[in-house]
């Protein structure tokens, strides 16, 4: 303490001096007697004696700013290391509470190189924009004859006398991991049988070709072969017979998944492959997504793929693009200011990836090469011509019919190589299908082979075959662009596979698991660092023989679940309700693994005596923050029980920031009374647990919370709840950290704040149970409107619907309407309906009505206000933070919705504002990037819709709104001002995409946002709406990150034995940029699967921003160094010992190990590092 008054005064008096002098010099230029004489006419040379004068000011006030801004940054580095506590809030006469002003500034140190990557550059020469091609096309849907999406194909036959065609015929079996049946039974029933039937049919012929892209699958029968078998395999790669498509864990969904997700399911196939075959892929392979993300590409391209393949992109597109021969392309980021993001991308031109939809126009045609479907066998021809089998008699007639396929699919892309996928779902299980299809192929390429005057050479091939074909008909290198070729920026949602059918329901089907994913999500990362350090730790202590290596086999165990979930069928939501619940419990049982990680990890971190670490799996140190029934249950906090002896519990910040939060947690009684760990006291604010909208739980106290938001608690409608008050503690948490709190039962309950309730009961007859430690106030029948304020913003809320109306900012005059109302969707009356897919409403949406009145609720404190709404189906809450930075900066809020009895309808969200955003909004792209978006009107409702997974958001030249999510969503805009989001969606009927059930097993689900209202500066008014690319605010990221990677508590959990001396852990040694994000730190594994290595994948993300959003107050020292890092310092008591850049994956050093520790990173760019923490 002494140290910080010292600074302070220092500072002062030098401030003081500075002033000062600038004062007399002021002094002097007023008071100089010659100007007094001249009067008003000022001789020339005195004018410029006056200019030389004010320059000389100028610079003076410079160089003094440069000495503040000096002076701030000592100042602030000292007060780091003299932490001081938040200082405690006062109630004022009107009866807000007042926080007063933080005992230590932060600051927001930009440099303007930064800013100038949302500025965009000198801007791109692309050749197709996608959201240019949405403007263009007329969606007419015209009949096209055969091809009845497209049109008529016609050639002349001497077109290839020059140059012949080259056909690749490339076999593949699309095995989803999950969808009608488990992994586990699609796995036993078919999958190992593919596998097992291809080792022995591909060696039958060397001509024989076949890809595979799903490593989950390929590992589970890995594990199950013999290494006679697996000798073979690696031959089979080995001599291009069998190649690896992609590589992922999974071929996951591009709509709902994160990018942290999409990348460690991509590492964890990479990793396999490379341990166990020695192989890395080369070629991307996506057919059945519903629409892709651009994200996808870019992850490709920095994993060293060089070519990809997509496939369900909507028709009206793939028309467009056959028609000007654009289905192949160079696919760009928007945000790349050259083309290192190339990367080459082929689009398949039909209805689907089966074999009738993909050797040529005619689908009626195509199937008749389909062999698996021979006359007696289980399927058969839709279009009522069978396949014939391939005869010497009829090979001419049947290879001449075959060719002008071929020929009129060629017509479609600019070069003289055809790519013909051979295949469909679990395809080849049985040996006579190879047989069948293989021979029969065999004799129709023996014959076209045999007769120059056809001009072709057809074979089968690997998708990197038939790519490394068509580099070397163009002449360049594999990742070159070919000359004559297409760039193509932006990406392909929303999908329709025919007529109006927009695939843009499955963007919230299952809501419940799309949340789940994000919670499991976040506690993988944490796990992996926490994981990280603690080894590292422990083996530089030489304590680690002590340490439990087990828990890398439940780290690797939930990587795989997560990696699993990913999948365009379990993240989506479109599986059958049994598969559904055994990805739930996969989540379910990761979750609690991870939870018991990072609980001995943060053990040994927190323990002053590392030597007295004793890791006991029957007695953890630590208990969890939260428990689980089961996997469709919500989850419930743990309360702490106070006794004479402290209670101590631990704080883990997930964030590579510090950040001054609101921490929560239960207890049993209160009187508390909360302390750092150096005996400091901590203010709190106690508060009532609800078990329902009017039932105060008695002997539970929540001290104040920060999350879940209270709208979250595991209620059940107005019964009773879990039984306790909540102390909600203002903490500053550091960056990755572990913060150690103490918690005393005191006699009197003087020590917390308490927060008021007011209860509107809207006059309804209901019995309201208080607790005379907390103060409540009933009205029953009032209905006037009400405001919550903090010192950055206050918003407004109707007494009348308990929902919010409007915000004001601190400082401005006149409020914004952001208005907030429940409307419902309901589903066609006709043939074509709603289900897990599509969403084919019936119209606009109507308001939600329920029967009842709500009940509202407000709890006003000093830590944070909240107005809980109570619906029939849906309980919202809205909660302000009264803190300092970014936890005061937005709304938080959180909707429980229960629409179990509803019948084919869908519950939106919907936000109105004067935004003047026109037709315009922004969605992201797998919380990696922002595309923005356009209300078409030539397009039914359904099309509008989008992905978020992340964040959404509308302008205008003053404002921006954002709407934050946990989850990932289905969003539009569709309407100026306006923002909606579909919370949930049950439908009773299957919609016809092959699932064969509706959506009827809705959970109770919580879902979380943050709603941001954004000030433009008036320094950047231009707001370039015109440019394809937008970018999140610095304060909109972090906000983002808030709400993802949420706070958690550990309570010791020894009831009765005193605790062993406990230190807060601080991992990192200076402060991160704040444009840069630890994506992960990840441990490698050793040669034995279920142990880790000395080394760990380091993950950072440097995030593209825009600064001419306002940015002030953000309650945390932010600073940008224009990409550049210095690792060799970052972790404090670590040294990093090696350090390689490689490719996103691992599986490519780039160039030599570097000698310095210090990284650069460009706006945008993900980069992984194989480090060695000792």
């Amino acid at each position: 303490m002494k140290l910080k008054k010292q600074v302070t005064v220092c500072g002062a008096a030098i401030f003081c001096v500075a002033v000062f002098s600038l004062y007399l010099m002021l002094d002097r230029v007023q008071h100089d007697p010659t100007r007094h004489q001249s009067g008003g006419n000022f001789p020339r040379s005195q004018i410029s004696v006056l200019q030389n004068r004010i320059e000389q000011l100028e610079q003076l006030l410079e160089e003094n700013h440069e000495i503040i801004s000096h002076i701030k940054d000592s100042v602030l580095e000292l007060t780091a290391h003299a932490e001081g506590q938040p200082a405690l809030p006062y109630h004022t006469p009107n009866g807000s509470w007042v926080l007063p002003p933080e005992s230590r500034p932060s600051f927001l140190s930009v440099s303007p190189q930064d800013c100038q990557f949302a500025l965009g550059g000198k801007g791109q020469s692309l050749d197709l924009q996608m959201l240019a091609v949405y403007s263009l096309l007329p969606f007419d849907n015209q009949d096209g004859g055969v091809w009845k999406q497209g049109f008529d194909i016609t050639y002349e036959p001497s077109e290839w006398d020059t140059e012949p065609l080259q056909v690749f015929v490339v076999p593949h079996s699309h095995n989803d991991p999950g969808w009608i049946k488990t992994f586990d039974k699609y796995y036993y029933d078919q999958t190992q049988h593919i596998l097992n039937s291809m080792v022995l049919k591909m060696q039958e012929d060397p001509r024989r070709r076949f890809i595979w892209s799903e490593i989950s699958f390929f590992s589970k029968w890995w594990d199950n072969i013999s290494a006679q078998k697996r000798a073979a395999v690696r031959r089979l790669v080995g001599n291009g017979q069998l190649e690896m498509v992609t590589g992922g864990w999974v071929m996951p969904d591009e709509a709902n998944s994160h990018y942290f997700a999409m990348i460690d399911q991509l590492i964890e196939g990479h990793q396999w492959l490379e341990k166990n075959i020695g192989v890395t892929p080369r070629s991307g392979w996506a057919v059945d997504p519903f629409g892709y993300s651009s994200t996808m590409p870019y992850l490709l391209k920095r994993s060293n793929l060089t070519g990809m393949l997509i496939q369900r992109v909507h028709y009206a597109i793939k028309k467009h693009f056959a028609a000007t021969q654009n289905l192949e392309f160079m696919w760009r980021q928007t945000w790349d200011p050259d083309s290192s993001t190339d990367i080459f991308c082929h689009m398949m031109p039909f209805y689907s990836y089966d074999v009738p939809h993909t050797c040529g126009p005619d689908p009626k045609i195509c199937c008749q090469f389909d062999f698996k479907r021979l006359p007696g066998g289980r399927i058969n021809c839709p279009w009522k011509v069978p396949p014939r089998a391939i005869t010497d008699a009829n090979v001419a007639e049947r290879a001449q019919l075959l060719l002008d396929q071929y020929r009129k699919k060629s017509k479609l892309y600019r070069s003289r190589v055809l790519l013909v996928p051979l295949g469909d779902d679990f395809r080849y299980d049985k040996p006579q299908e190879w047989d069948a299809q293989f021979l029969n192929y065999q004799r129709i390429f023996d014959f076209l082979n045999s007769r120059p005057n056809l001009h072709v050479q057809a074979q089968f091939g690997t998708l990197s075959d038939y790519f490394d074909a068509l580099y070397k008909k163009v002449g360049i290198v594999p990742g070159m662009k070919p000359p004559g070729f297409p760039v193509l920026s932006g990406d392909f949602f929303s999908y329709a596979d025919r007529e109006d059918h927009y695939w843009t329901g499955y963007y919230t089907s299952r809501p419940f698991y799309k949340s789940l994913d994000r919670v499991l999500e976040a506690h993988l990362r944490g796990a992996e660092i926490l994981y990280s350090l603690a080894l590292a730790h422990a083996r530089r202590a030489g304590t680690d023989s002590r340490y439990p290596l087990s828990d890398y086999a439940l780290l690797s165990n939930a990587r795989r679940n997560l990696g699993l979930f990913q999948h365009h069928d379990a993240i989506t939501g479109t599986a059958k309700e049994a598969v559904v619940v055994d990805y739930g419990v996969r989540l379910f049982h990761s979750l609690m693994n991870l939870k018991r990680i990072i609980i001995n990890a943060a053990h040994y971190l927190v323990l002053g005596n590392k030597d007295a670490y004793h890791y006991d799996p029957a007695a953890p140190f630590l208990s969890t923050d939260d428990t689980r029934l089961n996997q469709d249950s919500l989850p419930e906090r743990t309360v702490i029980k106070l006794d004479a002896s402290p209670r101590l519990v631990v704080v883990f910040n997930p964030l590579e920031q510090e950040r001054l939060s609101v921490v929560p947690i239960l207890v049993n009684s209160p009187h508390v009374r909360v302390l750092s760990e150096e005996g400091q006291p901590l203010p709190a604010q106690l508060s009532a647990y609800w078990g329902s909208a009017t039932d105060m739980v008695p002997d539970i106290y929540q001290i104040a919370s920060g999350s879940p938001p209270a709208g979250c608690l595991p209620t059940e409608g107005l019964g009773q709840g879990p039984r306790c008050p909540q102390v909600s503690i203002l903490a500053r948490l550091p960056a990755l950290g572990l913060r150690v709190l103490q918690l005393h039962k005191v006699l009197d309950g003087h020590a917390t704040l308490k927060s008021s309730v007011r209860l509107y009961l809207h006059g309804r007859d209901l019995p309201v149970r208080k607790h005379e430690a907390l103060p409540v106030h009933v009205f029953p029948a009032t209905t006037d409107d009400f405001c919550l304020e903090n010192q950055h913003l206050q918003a407004c809320f109707s007494g009348l619907s308990g929902l919010l109306q409007s915000i004001r900012r601190a400082g401005e005059e006149r409020e914004q309407r952001v208005s907030s109302e429940f409307l419902i969707y309901g589903t066609r009356a006709s043939k074509d309906k709603s289900g897990a897919y599509l969403f084919l409403p019936d119209g606009e949406a109507k308001p939600y009505t329920p029967k009842d009145a709500p009940v509202v609720r407000v709890t006003e404190g000093p830590f944070f206000s909240e107005v809980a709404t109570y619906y029939q189906h849906v309980q919202t809450v809205v909660r302000l933070y009264n803190v300092a930075g970014v936890e005061g900066l937005s709304l938080d809020v959180s909707c429980l919705v229960d629409i179990r009895d509803h019948v084919n309808k869908e519950l939106a969200l919907r936000f109105s504002t004067d935004i003047e955003s026109d037709d315009t909004f922004f969605t992201d792209l797998n919380g990696f990037q922002i595309q923005p978006r356009r209300y078409l009107r030539k397009l039914p409702l359904q099309a509008n819709f989008y992905p978020m997974p992340a964040m959404a958001y509308i302008q205008d030249m003053q404002n921006r709104l954002t709407l934050h999510t946990a989850q990932a969503l289905g969003v539009s805009s569709l309407g100026s001002g306006q923002l909606e989001v579909i919370l949930d969606r049950r439908l009773l009927q299957d919609d016809n995409r092959g699932l064969g059930q509706g959506l009827k097993d809705n959970k109770r689900t919580c879902n979380r946002f943050r709603l941001l209202l954004e000030r433009r500066t008036t320094a950047n008014k231009q707001v370039q709406d015109s440019r394809p690319i937008s970018f999140p605010s610095l304060l909109s990221h972090i906000t983002s990150m808030h709400l993802n990677a949420e706070v958690l508590v550990m309570p010791v959990a020894q009831e009765k034995l005193p605790p062993p001396a406990l230190r807060s852990f601080l991992p990192l040694s200076t402060t991160l940029p704040c444009d840069f994000h630890i994506l992960n730190l990840r441990m490698l594994q050793a040669e034995d699967d279920s142990q880790p290595s000395a080394e760990a994948a380091l993950i950072l993300h440097r995030k593209g921003f825009d600064c001419s959003l306002e940015a002030k107050n953000l309650g945390f020292n932010c600073t940008t160094s224009q990409g550049k890092l210095v690792l060799g310092s970052l972790f404090q008591g670590l040294e990093l010992s090696s350090l390689q850049p490689t490719s996103l994956t691992l599986m490519y050093p780039l160039g030599t190990a570097p000698n310095s520790t210090t990284i650069r990173l460009d706006p945008m760019e993900i980069a992984t590092f194989r480090i060695r923490l000792g």
